[in-house]
């Protein structure tokens, strides 16, 4: 029989891990410090990303990096005092988006996101996460003409080389398609692969109610107090300490609190997002989420309203919210659509946890043949989550792997 396993995190990546395992016939305890999809899984643009088969890279035009310098723009926010703990993994991050070492992380990061809509569809079929899954795609909007030929092109490259499907729209048919936008464009790139989520905390809770209608059980608990303990692990929960002879760290940004005392600190460094929900204005509607090219902010559909989300706000761990990047991006989103009051009085904070080589950390955890990594996916947690929860429960039953899981090893930092 194999061994118990303990989670640690239960957002997308944590339940789906915890999922794949329960159903592999593991003793499955899936902790975290508050309810499934609570963390940075509850805000983000709801897309399950197949088109995102290019990690975001680190800017390397000198005209881009003073304007990001700068600092007033929507897309890139930075407290000044926190760069000091940023400069090493962001240098590396650097490094790492080098042309010819970022078309190997484009490789093996395309494998993984090649998966996302089948991996999300084997967990949600048949059950009530499937009609949150809408096959709509989404759209990002040009002002300009010679833009959006250049983007085309592009685009036209990854459908090649990754299968990525996408439609051109002009301005006529982005105006028909999206009729209550306020400013005309040149045209539109539509990307028809993605899944728009309505609800990406619904989405986490019903993989999560799969886990425990299969025998999972889910509790409260503190990771950082991870200790040996005889052959295995003990970690305190609320309701007293939880036992296994397996770990699994998938606590998002908060990994590094867990594995940095056992002796592994791989360069994972927090990006801040911020988002906030918007009524429409008399019969208005948003029929799909929408970017608009340069912007730095996004427009989605959700059951809560119409979220607009921001780019990242680079900050220390637990300093103040500072959603000036909502600020500034609500005159001009108001530009865009007719919106009416915001649904919240406060906006949503969450961390996303990046890598400096922009791949997810999968994996036997270095030093510790009993603790297994699970994160690192940066903005694609929510789109990676079944396909990493598949990936490494194979790995921890011994079973064939579906994909090669070398890139994502943990002890290539």
């Amino acid at each position: 029989m194999p061994e118990p396993v303990i989670v640690l995190g239960a957002g997308m990546v944590g339940v789906s891990v915890a999922l794949h395992l329960r159903r592999r016939g593991c003793d499955v305890v899936l902790l975290d410090r508050q309810g499934p999809g609570e963390g940075a899984s509850f805000g983000n643009g709801g897309l399950i990303q197949r088109e995102a088969v290019q990690p975001h890279a680190f800017p390397r035009t000198v005209s881009e990096l003073w304007r990001i310098a700068g600092n007033r723009g929507t897309d890139v926010h930075y407290h000044p005092l926190a760069l000091p703990g940023f400069a090493s993994p962001l240098l590396r991050y650097w490094w790492h988006s080098e042309p010819t070492r970022y078309l190997h992380a484009v490789q093996a990061y395309s494998q993984l996101i090649q998966t996302c809509i089948d991996e999300h569809f084997a967990v949600a079929r048949g059950t009530e996460a499937m009609p949150l899954l809408r096959p709509i795609g989404w759209l990002r909007l040009y002002a300009d003409g010679g833009a959006l030929e250049a983007a085309l092109a592009e685009a036209a490259l990854l459908h090649r080389d990754h299968g990525v499907n996408f439609a051109a729209l002009d301005g006529a048919q982005l105006a028909a398609a999206e009729p209550h936008l306020l400013q005309s464009r040149a045209g539109a790139i539509h990307w028809t692969d993605p899944l728009s989520v309505s609800d990406p905390h619904a989405l986490t809770l019903s993989y999560a109610r799969q886990f425990t209608e299969a025998g999972g059980t889910l509790a409260i608990g503190d990771a950082t107090t991870l200790r040996p303990a005889g052959s295995g692990w003990r970690v305190q929960g609320a309701d007293g300490p939880v036992e296994a002879a397996r770990i699994v760290v998938a606590l998002g940004a908060g990994s590094e609190r867990v594995t940095r005392p056992l002796g592994y600190a791989p360069p994972v460094f927090g990006k801040r997002g911020y988002h906030v929900h918007y009524g429409l204005r008399g019969n208005a509607v948003l029929n799909r989420p929408v970017i608009d090219a340069g912007a730095g902010f996004a427009l989605m559909p959700m059951r809560a309203g119409v979220r607009l989300t921001t780019g990242a706000e680079f900050a220390r761990d637990e300093a103040p919210a500072t959603p000036v990047q909502l600020d500034r991006a609500e005159p001009e989103a108001r530009k865009m659509l007719p919106l009416a009051e915001r649904v919240e009085d406060k906006p949503w904070l969450g961390v996303r946890p990046c890598t400096a080589d922009m791949l997810p950390i999968i994996g036997r955890m270095p030093g510790h043949p009993g603790i297994w990594c699970a994160f690192g996916h940066g903005h694609q947690g929510l789109t990676l989550g079944p396909t990493t929860g598949r990936l490494l429960a194979e790995m921890m039953t011994d079973e064939p792997t579906f994909l090669d899981p070398t890139p994502y090893r943990p002890d290539r930092f």
